[in-house]
């Protein structure tokens, strides 16, 4: 059916409950032995840790074991986000932070996950050297670390589909985002549209928009981007579910992320549980 993101901050376990009774109707749940280590580990990697706010992002499945994923945030909500994997949701151990060359040089590596955060790819590159008036071409086998291949799918996965509902955060005129503790939902007219969901990273688009563009818009609530222009059009599906008291998105361009919210209450979330690969033929399917 639905999951939901996992908001461990203080510690809310009733979201996380919820959320996980959610997740079980896709067929992925958890049992009870291990959600009752989840709720407590991640109390005790807030605190070692010590961060603002922890998030169980979710899980991607492999073919031998689960990565369970946690993200660590500062007081910043829009700061760096610690990433940290467990495969048995009780020991969990931080990933370093994605990078462009890393996210490039993973990209060639197709099929599910292993489970085994060693475990190394093997990819041939055709490499050109040139002696003289000679060029060659020679095979050199490249190996990549699963780890590094986790890394840059959940980067890539928070950067195109991680979301959140207009209010839910604000913005103070000095710069840091922080949580709204006066969010008390979308309206259920506003919950169906797309435009009343955000991306939950730093804004791309809004920088491009001109001083006109944005004259309608509230700083301190609008500033990232709207999920009303994403591109390829007809990347989200939106239904209301449980007689309109829950409106639920799913993402077509990354199969298994789901978000939820009920309107009219602060109740929100997203999870990703599924394989870790992105849907490259959705333009040709819309």
């Amino acid at each position: 059916m639905l999951t939901g993101w996992l908001l461990v901050a203080a510690m809310d376990s009733e979201s996380l409950l919820l959320s996980l009774e959610l997740a079980s109707g896709t067929g992925q749940g958890l049992s009870p032995d291990r959600r009752a280590s989840l709720l407590t580990s991640l109390l005790l990697v807030k605190r070692d840790y010590r961060y603002n706010r922890v998030l169980f992002w979710g899980r991607i499945l492999g073919l031998v074991a689960d990565y369970y994923i946690a993200q660590g945030l500062g007081e910043d909500q829009l700061g760096e986000r610690k990433s940290l994997y467990s495969l048995n949701c009780m020991e969990w151990s931080l990933l370093p932070p994605a990078t462009e060359e890393m996210v490039i040089q993973t990209s060639v590596v197709k099929g599910r996950f292993i489970g085994d955060p060693s475990h190394e790819y093997e990819h041939i590159e055709m490499q050109r050297t040139t002696e003289g008036e000679k060029t060659y071409e020679d095979e050199v086998m490249i190996q990549i670390k699963e780890e590094s291949r986790l890394v840059s799918v959940i980067d890539q996965i928070d950067k195109s589909v991680a979301i959140m509902p207009r209010g839910a955060l604000f913005k103070t005129p000095f710069g840091p985002v922080h949580v709204n503790r006066t969010f008390e939902g979308l309206t259920l007219a506003d919950s169906k549209k797309l435009s009343s969901y955000f991306h939950f990273v730093e804004p791309v688009e809004l920088k491009n928009k001109s001083l006109l563009e944005k004259a309608d818009l509230d700083p301190s609530l609008d500033f990232m981007d709207s999920l009303e222009n994403d591109i390829p059009k007809g990347s989200w599906s939106i239904q209301m579910e449980r007689g309109n008291a829950l409106v639920v998105l799913r993402s077509l361009l990354w199969p298994g992320l789901t978000f939820y919210h009920a309107p009219r209450t602060k109740n929100h979330g997203y999870i990703y549980v599924g394989t870790g690969e992105k849907n490259i033929d959705l333009p040709f399917m819309l």
